[in-house]
């Protein structure tokens, strides 16, 4: 473009509002655009944005795929995609809350959430592991010591995993969805029997729900 034609595009912006020009000569984005900015991240819909990707990603993996977000309750299921071919997991429906300890959803907001967000649920959740009378042989910490290096691992891994802890024989890895602030809005949450899929942190199908994730946040405004 040319040096005339630049100028001509970069005046009619700043009358508009859409690019200011500070003391030194250089051209910033203005308030208008700024407006423009805000508006669009106001209107954004983790719902509608994610059920596309949701489907495809079922449709390319072939297991269930959950969206989570925090209610007022904790971890909770807002929607879910079965893929075809795939026994329904029936013990999770929409609306259904999740532990925080024995789903990798609430593990996976536990691991991004402000402290005094979940610290309540945390407190909750450790003693009931400590009163079970049946020790199960699964990844859920029972202490504070055991729930930190869990934490910092999900947060290293960007996704998180829980094994036979939540339904028998059955495991989970998920990603977090977060905002433009980078506050964690949601997740994406894969489910399938254990053994019949690749749950390793490094694989392939984790690989693929970070992606989708990340698609997501990027969607929000998110940058990482």
């Amino acid at each position: 473009m040319s040096t005339a034609n630049t100028h001509y595009y970069l005046v009619s912006f700043q009358a508009v509002g859409i690019v200011r020009q500070d003391e030194t000569g250089c051209y910033a984005l203005g308030p208008y655009a700024l407006k423009l900015g805000m508006a669009a991240i106001e209107q954004f819909d983790v719902f509608t944005t994610a059920r596309p990707i949701m489907a495809d990603l079922a449709n390319t993996i072939g297991q269930t795929i959950f969206l989570g977000v925090w209610g007022n309750r904790g971890p909770t299921i807002i929607y879910r995609v079965e893929a075809g071919g795939t026994r329904p997991i029936l013990e999770l429906r929409v609306g259904s809350v999740l532990p925080v300890l024995r789903s990798a959803l609430g593990r996976n907001f536990l691991a991004h959430l402000p402290r005094e967000l979940s610290e309540g649920y945390i407190v909750q959740a450790l003693a009931d592991e400590n009163a079970r009378s049946i020790q199960n042989k699964d990844d859920t910490p029972s202490n504070r010591d055991g729930l930190e290096e869990m934490l910092a691992a999900i947060r290293k891994a960007g996704v998180s995993r829980c094994r036979d802890a939540l339904l028998a024989n059955f495991t989970s890895l998920s990603a977090p969805i977060f905002d433009q602030t980078g506050f964690m809005i949601a997740a994406i949450t894969l489910m399938g029997p254990t053994g019949s899929i690749d749950d390793s942190l490094n694989g392939p199908i984790a690989e693929a729900l970070r992606v989708r994730a990340r698609e997501v946040s990027q969607s929000a405004g998110w940058e990482q």
